[in-house]
């Protein structure tokens, strides 16, 4: 098989095609088999040069995290901050995948374990030193993490379908080939699980 070679593009010579069509419709002239072979051939050009996100197509933006050697991702637009765990005091009477609550900012948050949430076991030794504040309208609580990886873009159609059983059907949009785990965050938000009462009586 011969090495295919890298065509430079004339782009000026591209616009000066779509231009000249532009003016000939804006005439009412009709192109002959030539040049609507070109203006096609031009276009599938830039169509091929255009980076992906151009294209279209579903993707999100995620904060991709890590939890005992398991990588999580959920949707970066419920991501209200990440801060250190400095102090977690807990709370008698509550689920066991709720870990306690701290103070942010003035502010009673609830912080829950994603492994016991999702009833994965151990998977290894664990920090859990972050809390990733998760808020959508007035619902809002934190999620433990050993570190926060990054922000990025991912495509929808790149996900495996979740398990068809348990909270993981009800709170993943999917799972990655690299096993990354991401979470429909507005579905975590409002899980019936989750209710938890926030407010400290005085």
């Amino acid at each position: 098989m011969k090495p295919r070679h890298r065509v430079a593009i004339d782009w000026q010579q591209i616009k000066r095609r779509l231009a000249d069509t532009e003016r000939a419709l804006a005439r009412g002239g009709e192109l002959d088999p030539q040049q609507r072979r070109d203006i096609l051939a031009a276009r599938a050009e830039a169509l091929a040069r255009r980076p992906p996100a151009a294209l279209g197509g579903d993707s999100i933006e995620v904060v991709e995290f890590v939890i005992a050697q398991r990588h999580f991702a959920i949707e970066a637009e419920v991501v209200r901050e990440v801060q250190a765990l400095k102090e977690l005091t807990g709370v008698p009477c509550t689920p066991a995948f709720v870990s306690g609550i701290i103070n942010a900012h003035g502010r009673v948050i609830a912080v829950i374990d994603l492994k016991r949430f999702f009833e994965l076991g151990e998977s290894g030794l664990s920090d859990l030193n972050k809390v990733i504040i998760l808020q959508q309208g007035e619902i809002e609580f934190g999620v433990l993490a050993d570190s926060v990886v990054g922000t990025s873009r991912m495509p929808l159609a790149a996900l495996d379908p979740p398990p068809s059983m348990g909270r993981q059907a009800r709170c993943l949009r999917g799972i990655t080939a690299q096993h990354v785990m991401v979470i429909d965050g507005a579905r975590l938000l409002g899980d019936p699980d989750l209710v938890v009462d926030e407010q400290v009586s005085p």
